[in-house]
């Protein structure tokens, strides 16, 4: 039998995962709605960023009510409101430019719910020698998410439009939602079922002290190793989102492919993160049952995950084909898998009280490059006669700063008594 705790894991990975298809379809889809739309390089860049203003605004009310209400709620009523978006969006988009940013932007408000929400069971569930393998399982949702969104979009535009994309993954949130609902419990001690021997290894494995309390911004501001999070949170994401958002076009417009052809390519780097997030993921767990101290495994597996996906950033400007830069790219964000077990579980070493109100600080950083970035990028697109050679350039040097950060500030001890 699948322990409860494995369930709670799962059904925040499914989540993520239905988030990302929602968040992502748009990437692929967006090149026929330029096409029938009449969109520059900048109004579709202003598309994807106008998602991330939302997803940036909301992430600390998100965080506070999720620490104030718990997860299951949160989560449930983020499902319903992204998804609801994501079927609006044929609607805004045909009305016009604006509404339809107007709609991204509540979109990416529904969306600030799921990754705090996430981290709030997390603290009241999983051991803390399981929760590398927990977050990045639950986070292995975004490339695979984005993964099925590449692949599944571009045929789904060429059969039927690009607004039925819309149509049935806005759905699927809406279904997943009572799945949801009937299935998670806030806390172990409250599910029905649950076996003594699971909760008795929780019990001894876990910090019980997260029942709600006043929140202590100004301490937490005051940390180094939250300013750490913070600007490591910022730089993993850089690269991150500039490839979620543009790598369809690159390959279309610098690689010379179809539109299928390049919602199939941009999917070969997400199915390797996923793979590689999660086998290092289990490696740092078996390490820190074995006596490694944390901080190291922190520290090691974000200076590797951010160096080598900017050294193979840059590689990718000289790359000479499709399958060159296919190549680069997807050991670029196998690179980048490593930093999964190093910020993102984090969170819940230096402050599992809250883990959730902590993630969702870092993550309004974290968002910054969705929309900053991304717009930086569609302009340095256009002022460079559609080159990537800066956009690449500029990735690997975020990330090195984001290291010598980490290396300096990063702590794996509770910061809060």
């Amino acid at each position: 039998m699948l322990s409860k705790r494995f369930t709670v894991v799962f059904m925040c990975f499914v989540a993520a995962f239905i988030c990302y298809i929602d968040r992502v379809n748009i990437s692929v889809a967006v090149l026929a709605m330029q096409e029938d739309l009449g969109w520059t390089e900048f109004q579709k860049g202003l598309v994807f960023s106008s998602f991330y203003i939302g997803y940036t605004l909301f992430q600390i009310p998100m965080g506070w009510l999720t620490n104030s209400y718990g997860g299951k709620l949160i989560m449930g009523i983020a499902l319903i409101w992204w998804s609801i978006c994501t079927i609006l969006t044929p609607l805004a988009a045909i009305t016009s430019l604006s509404v339809l940013i107007v709609v991204r932007i509540a979109m990416g408000a529904g969306e600030t719910g799921a990754f705090p929400a996430s981290y709030n069971l997390f603290s009241r569930w999983i051991p803390s020698n399981e929760r590398s393998r927990a977050v990045a399982f639950m986070v292995s949702g975004i490339p695979l998410g984005t993964l099925f969104a590449l692949v599944s979009t571009g045929w789904i535009v060429e059969r039927f439009g690009w607004s039925s994309v819309f149509y049935v993954f806005g759905v699927i949130g809406i279904l997943f939602y009572f799945i949801w609902r009937k299935v998670i419990y806030n806390s172990y001690s409250l599910h029905p079922s649950i076996t003594p021997k699971e909760k008795k290894l929780i019990d001894d494995n876990i910090n019980h002290d997260v029942k709600k309390q006043s929140i202590p911004w100004a301490i937490l501001l005051k940390k180094k190793a939250v300013w750490a999070l913070i600007i490591n949170h910022f730089c993993s994401n850089w690269g991150f989102y500039i490839l979620l958002s543009w790598l369809p076009s690159y390959f279309k417009s610098v690689q010379g492919m179809s539109l299928s052809s390049a919602g199939i390519a941009s999917a070969a780097p997400w199915l390797t993160m996923f793979i590689f997030s999660n086998l290092i993921a289990q490696i740092v767990d078996k390490l820190i049952r074995r006596g490694v101290p944390i901080l190291t495994l922190r520290k090691g597996v974000q200076t590797i995950g951010l160096l080598g996906s900017a050294t193979f950033l840059w590689l990718v400007r000289e790359a000479s084909d499709p399958t060159e830069a296919l190549i680069l790219i997807c050991v670029a964000m196998a690179f980048l898998a490593f930093t999964w077990s190093g910020f993102l579980p984090n969170h819940l070493d230096i402050a599992p009280k809250y883990a959730d109100v902590l993630l969702s600080i870092t993550n309004t950083a974290g968002t910054l490059p969705g929309i900053f970035g991304v717009l930086i990028t569609g302009w340095l697109i256009d002022i460079s006669g559609g080159s990537y050679d800066v956009v690449f350039l500029l990735a690997g040097v975020v990330n090195i700063f984001g290291c010598m950060v980490w290396l300096l500030f990063a702590k794996a001890k509770p910061i809060l008594t």
